[in-house]
């Protein structure tokens, strides 16, 4: 199972409720009812988000970067932090915005290393002992996140607060994530979605009947259609 989300206020319901209804109406969301999606770390899936969309609606990315800034003031995930960092690459337009509201300095984070040397994966200008907060668009199975985290650490770095638009909050990644004192802070989430497609009347019958499943056991699901099933929630298991 995976481990509680940071608790909501209605203000984040209502949040998440308008930033559902944008992701549905801009074409983020796709839902199969036969072949489902396979994720990078693994698990399956019968619905894909593409939040890199969003690049292309400047009103709807203006209206993300303030309820983005607003919540991690709220939750205290700015405190202390001297850089945005963002992770490659579809976490750097996001941390950009975020970094310029802030008038603060950005590195990204490389998926992989570049070069000899560690801390080679984080580039632009680094001060060791610095705190940063970590921006991507979404999270799924959450390798991404645990990699850009550990390249973060060897660059001598600090980070305690994530934020991404999406979470799929579904498979076991926060308790991953737990252990490393990383707290992530999403906009919205797949129940999200499900409230926001009955209201909106945006998925088909049979669209919205196997999110419903998909949600009531992801990790039963995943198994079943081929991908993984195993509820580890080490270090390793995301990597």
């Amino acid at each position: 199972m995976t481990s509680a989300l940071p608790p909501r206020d209605a203000e984040d319901a209502r949040i998440a409720r308008e930033v559902s209804l944008a992701l549905l109406s801009t074409g983020c969301i796709e839902v199969h009812t036969d072949e489902p999606f396979r994720l990078p770390s693994g698990w399956a899936s019968p619905v894909y988000i593409e939040c890199r969309r969003l690049i292309s609606f400047p009103e709807i990315r203006r209206t993300l970067v303030g309820y983005a800034l607003n919540l991690l003031r709220k939750r205290h995930g700015l405190d202390g932090v001297s850089a945005v960092a963002g992770a490659e690459a579809s976490g750097i337009a996001l941390a950009a915005w975020i970094a310029d509201a802030l008038e603060l300095p950005m590195q990204y984070v490389r998926k992989q290393r570049k070069g000899l040397g560690p801390g080679r994966q984080v580039v632009g200008v680094v001060r060791p002992g610095e705190s940063v907060v970590l921006v991507d668009d979404l999270m799924s199975g959450g390798r991404s996140i645990v990699n850009c985290c550990l390249a973060i650490a060897e660059a001598e770095l600090l980070v305690k607060d994530v934020f991404v638009i999406f979470d799929y909050g579904t498979f076991p990644t926060r308790n991953v994530l737990d252990t490393m004192g990383v707290t992530v802070h999403s906009l919205a989430t797949w129940q999200d979605i499900l409230v926001a497609a009955r209201e909106s009347a945006s998925f088909q019958t049979r669209e919205l009947a196997e999110l419903e499943t998909f949600l009531a056991d992801p990790i039963q699901w995943s198994h079943v259609h081929g991908g993984k099933s195993s509820a580890k929630t080490e270090t390793k298991g995301l990597l």
